[in-house]
């Protein structure tokens, strides 16, 4: 037995929950195949109950007093969990957070450069964070900051919405862009629906 809290080597814990002659005690609160609660029951019952169906019997709270176990076909519950696992994968959107560093007294040809570079960005779908930059007596000016990034909030509005409005954060002030979600191409302009709505 190891007292000293850490597994030792080559010792594997599944999991996986118990199921079939794993399942060891004198008896199981039993739910069948379709869900319906049969009740507690003898686990030789509920075994034998889920060999007459040719499925498992898997243990689905094991911390319940007696353990709830299930009839099922446990190869295709695991399956099923694992196609959906990566459904949710594909479809979870794992978005970059780019850094844009501007300065309260931005020249204008430094500021369209890095309003290009923000709307690539965004184009590409990242989320963006502007940080404004204060030094020495700029700091006692933090309406320049709000300024500067409302102008930048404005200028990006087709293809950004502010996730993060501006805050002061020490020397700099923050403010995080988000790309707006892009319509559908099944979603026709307005004039073009106007026109059809037209009678002749």
């Amino acid at each position: 037995m190891c007292l000293s809290g850490v597994r030792p080597k080559g010792v594997f814990i599944s999991e996986e929950p118990r199921l079939n002659d794993r399942i060891r005690v004198p008896q199981v609160r039993l739910v069948g195949p379709n869900g319906e609660q049969i009740g507690i029951v003898k686990t030789e019952e509920a075994m034998k109950m889920a060999q007459e169906l040719d499925l498992d019997l898997v243990e689905v709270a094991s911390e319940a007093r007696p353990p709830v176990v299930k009839i099922m076909d446990y190869g295709k519950f695991k399956y099923e969990n694992a196609l959906k696992a990566r459904e949710a994968r594909k479809n979870q959107i794992n978005a970059v957070v780019k850094e844009m560093k501007l300065r309260p007294r931005i020249e204008t040809h430094d500021y369209d450069t890095k309003l290009s570079h923000i709307e690539k960005f965004l184009k590409a779908g990242d989320k963006v964070k502007v940080t404004i930059m204060f030094r020495g007596r700029e700091q006692s000016r933090p309406e320049m900051g709000y300024k500067l990034l409302a102008r930048l909030a404005e200028d990006v509005s087709e293809s950004a919405v502010v996730e993060f409005a501006p805050k002061q954060d020490g020397r700099n002030m923050v403010m995080v862009l988000a790309p707006v979600a892009k319509k559908t191409s099944s979603q026709k302009p307005k004039a073009a629906l106007d026109e059809e709505g037209v009678e002749e």
